[in-house]
């Protein structure tokens, strides 16, 4: 299982949103963060143009992760895999 924790605040939304179009992924709440999940052993991949977000937001939006591990994180995308 492949999961991405992102702090639930205004600016990351759309990140748990984007990431939450995937019908492999499910997005939820654990305390004050968002849970992204993909049951499956496939990755998580976001891509930053479609969340809207600015560069400093996007680099400041991994809070956590666990069993897994980022393979990509640049200007275009983000990618979580399992580990």
């Amino acid at each position: 299982m492949t999961t991405l924790f992102v702090l639930d605040v205004p600016e990351n939304t759309a990140v748990a949103e984007v990431a939450g179009r995937d019908p492999a992924v499910t997005v939820d709440h654990v305390g004050p963060y968002f849970r992204i999940v993909s049951d499956s052993d496939s990755d998580i991949v976001i891509d930053r143009r479609a969340t809207g977000c600015r560069h400093a937001v996007w680099y400041s939006s991994v809070a956590g992760l666990a069993q897994s591990r980022i393979t990509q994180w640049d200007k275009d995308a983000m990618r979580i895999e399992p580990r």
